[in-house]
């Protein structure tokens, strides 16, 4: 069974800089799609940035030009860096998986995951 296991995250005043990490292990599949979806109290689920074997990114609108998503060549890890974080990017982050999956030209990061991590929270304090 796959697994994501996920670190970083944490607390940060407004403008500050977080990273987060997400590793899989048990991956067999020749490709992936792998992202990042977060989820305030009340409000809705939200893809955050998506990445791709090949490199290929996408990012809400919320976050262009503030977050950046990288992979680790080789490797099933994604990293997100995140960088002048505001109050409303509080929320719990979680790790996300879709095997043989590939970006194409869509617009949005929030795909049909297959695998999960467990989460973990950020919080921007202002």
């Amino acid at each position: 069974q796959v697994q994501l296991v996920e670190s970083g995250g944490g607390s940060v005043q407004s403008g500050g800089s977080l990273g987060l990490s997400c590793a899989a292990s048990r991956w067999t599949a020749s490709s992936f799609c792998m992202g990042w979806v977060r989820q305030a109290p009340g409000k809705e689920r939200e893809g955050v940035a998506t990445i791709d074997s090949d490199a290929n990114t996408v990012y809400a609108e919320s976050v262009k030009g503030r977050f950046s998503i990288s992979r680790e060549k080789g490797k099933v890890t994604v990293y997100l860096q995140m960088n002048n974080l505001k109050p409303e990017d509080t929320a719990m982050y979680t790790c996300a998986a879709l095997p043989f999956c590939s970006l194409g030209s869509t617009t949005s990061p929030l795909r049909s995951f297959t695998y999960w991590g467990l989460g973990t929270q950020v919080t921007v304090s202002s």
